[in-house]
């Protein structure tokens, strides 16, 4: 799946980045007919300690999803983003099959 990675005002780590593409591949697994993902992630400039967000808008056939979380690190918002959409592409899944 392509990944599309845009960090607003700072530079993403390597390290990061590899980490999302991976986390993003393994929705691969739940629907195999996802077309590309675009990650967004931003610092809040505030005193809090989960100033990250994390947003992903993922592309299927005829729809999209997105999910926003605030977490203290980007590797975090990752992992509970990921479970966000795995529910939700489980989800379309069955409902395309009832259709059948």
């Amino acid at each position: 799946m392509k990944v599309n990675t845009q960090s607003v005002n700072f530079n993403a780590d390597r390290k990061l980045i590899d980490f999302i593409q991976k986390r993003m591949d393994k929705l691969d697994l739940f629907y195999d007919k996802v077309i590309q993902s675009d990650v967004f992630l931003k610092v809040e400039n505030t005193s809090d300690k989960e100033n990250k967000i994390f947003e992903v808008r993922l592309s299927v056939p005829g729809d999209s999803f997105v999910v926003k979380k605030q977490c203290k690190t980007f590797e975090e918002g990752a992992d509970t983003a990921a479970a966000s959409l795995e529910r939700q592409l489980k989800k379309r899944k069955e409902k395309l099959r009832a259709h059948l």
